[in-house]
Order: structure tokens, then C-alpha cells, then sequence
């Protein structure tokens, strides 16, 4: 008679499969899960006094209870998810050019300040008046005829360019200004007076926190902390 080599090995093997399935210890674990409150509630009827039941009340109050506290733990994982998803798009913008509503910003070195006001009238007679760290006046802009709408403006310390057109006028040699922060105020006649209107301004980000709430907060260069909602346009 043949004899089948290998079929011992195959048996212990199988042998030693079956040990392991049978030893197997399951991951212990000390959340209590729905299933498992569901099954102590049913043990706990079980086990009552018949004399003494406990009353249905009671049941229905540890089942909100349970309730309850799943909710929040479902609430906080979500917040969680919340946040560290905000934290990671947060991060992307770090470098990048946002324009919010403002009237100062910081000029640095070979780059330019992009900014917009709105108009409610046409006007003849704008100008834009840029002001220093220190308060003094580093250049006032004669813009002149400006139409009814948004107008946008583009500023480098020596240049302005307006609603896409580079303006008709250059800073003096003794007026060109360096790196720094300025503060623009746009001043136009409006309805029969010359008002200042409001400016949007763009501005770097220079980093991200996370405020209560979950709320991103960008650190803006030359404007400060400014909630990612007040964002006008990302550049």
C-alpha cells in the first residue's frame, strides 16, 4: 500500500490552526458600545425580583441616558474631523495673498498692494492718499475721473495702476517709498461730497490658528487676525 508523504505535516498544521482558533483571545476593550449596554439592560431584566420589578421608567431613563452620551461622543469625533480638516487647508494658505476689508497693508520689497473701493456715483475727482507707519503722508495720487462701480487699483510704492490702466503719474525720486506698512485712504465726491469710502486691501499670510469654534484665523501681514469668513478674495 502508498503512503501519502506529507500527510502528518498537513494534520499538525491543520491541528495547530484549530489551537489558534481556539485560543484566540479577543481584544479587550473598555467602551461600552450599544450593543453591549443593550445586552446588560436585557441582563439586568432578566435577573430582577419578580416581587420588586424595576419600573419601566427607569429603563426608558437609562436608555436616553445611553443616548445621550453616544450623541455627544458622535458630536465631539466629528468636531474633531472638523477641525483637523480645517487645519490641514489652513496650512495651504500660509504664503499666499487674500484681500479683506482694510485700510492698511504691508508693501514688501518688489511686490505691490492690490486694492478696490466702491463707488456709488461716478465721480471727477478721486485721489488716494497713502500714508506711512508713522502717520506722515508719503503720497497723495490725483486719479480723477472714476465711474460708478468697483474701482481696483494696483500700488508698488512708485506706480498706480487703476481698473487695469496704469495711471498717468509717477512717484518723484524723493516720493518713491521702501518696504513698509501704509495706510490708504480713498477720497472721492459723492452725491455732492468728498467722502472717504471704504478699501479692500491685499495682504500676505503670514500663518493660520485655529479660534474657538473651530474658526481659522489668518495672521495677516501689516492688518493682523482676521477670521477666514471676512476673506473677500483669495489671490
Amino acid at each position: 500500500m502508498s503512503t501519502v508523504a506529507g500527510t502528518s505535516s498537513s494534520s499538525s498544521v491543520t491541528d495547530n490552526l484549530s489551537i489558534t482558533k481556539k485560543t484566540e483571545v479577543k481584544k479587550n476593550t473598555n467602551e461600552l458600545g450599544q450593543a453591549a449596554f443593550l445586552e446588560l439592560m436585557i441582563t439586568q431584566m432578566n435577573n430582577q425580583n419578580p416581587l420588586s420589578p424595576q419600573d419601566n421608567s427607569e429603563f426608558v431613563a437609562q436608555l436616553a441616558q445611553f443616548s445621550s452620551v453616544e450623541g455627544l461622543e458622535r458630536l465631539n469625533t466629528s468636531f474633531n474631523s472638523f477641525v483637523s480638516n480645517n487645519a490641514l487647508q489652513a496650512s495651504s494658505l500660509v504664503g499666499r495673498s487674500v484681500t479683506v476689508e482694510s485700510e492698511k497693508s504691508s508693501l514688501v520689497k518688489g511686490g505691490i498692494i492690490a486694492g478696490s473701493a466702491e463707488l456709488a456715483h461716478s465721480t471727477k475727482n478721486l485721489s488716494i492718499s497713502i500714508y506711512d507707519e508713522k502717520g506722515a503722508l508719503a503720497q497723495k495720487i490725483p486719479v480723477g475721473e472714476v465711474p460708478k462701480g468697483e474701482m481696483v487699483f494696483r500700488w508698488d510704492g512708485q506706480n498706480m495702476e487703476i481698473n487695469g490702466k496704469l495711471l498717468d503719474w509717477e512717484a518723484k525720486e524723493d516720493e518713491a517709498v521702501a518696504a513698509g506698512e501704509y495706510k490708504f485712504v480713498v477720497t472721492a465726491d459723492q452725491d455732492g461730497k468728498n467722502e472717504a469710502l471704504k478699501t479692500s486691501l491685499s495682504a500676505n499670510v503670514n500663518s493660520v490658528t485655529i479660534g474657538e469654534n473651530g474658526k481659522l484665523i489668518l495672521n495677516l501681514a501689516g492688518i493682523g487676525p482676521v477670521e477666514s469668513s471676512k476673506v473677500k478674495q483669495f489671490n
